[in-house]
């Protein structure tokens, strides 16, 4: 079976999603960030698309998101 590919538009979906439970449960982008170690403006870069998340933090970051499907190597 072959790897689904996500298109752009479904990475936005999934971006605008992820901002959508931020504003939902009240979390604050600064907060969630610290308690994970990433830098906030660099969660807002991912949230935003501005962030391609091929590797490093910004793939974790739209990982643990769920902004696309990945492996995180620790």
């Amino acid at each position: 079976m072959k790897p689904v590919k996500s298109t752009q538009n479904d990475l936005a979906e999934r971006a605008a999603r992820a901002r959508e439970w931020f504003l939902r449960t009240g979390t604050a982008v600064s907060v969630w960030s610290r308690e994970r170690g990433y830098k906030a403006t660099l969660v807002h870069e991912v949230l935003s698309g501005r962030r391609a998340c091929r590797r490093g933090m910004s793939h974790r970051i739209a990982v643990e998101l769920g902004i696309k499907e990945g492996v995180i190597e620790k």
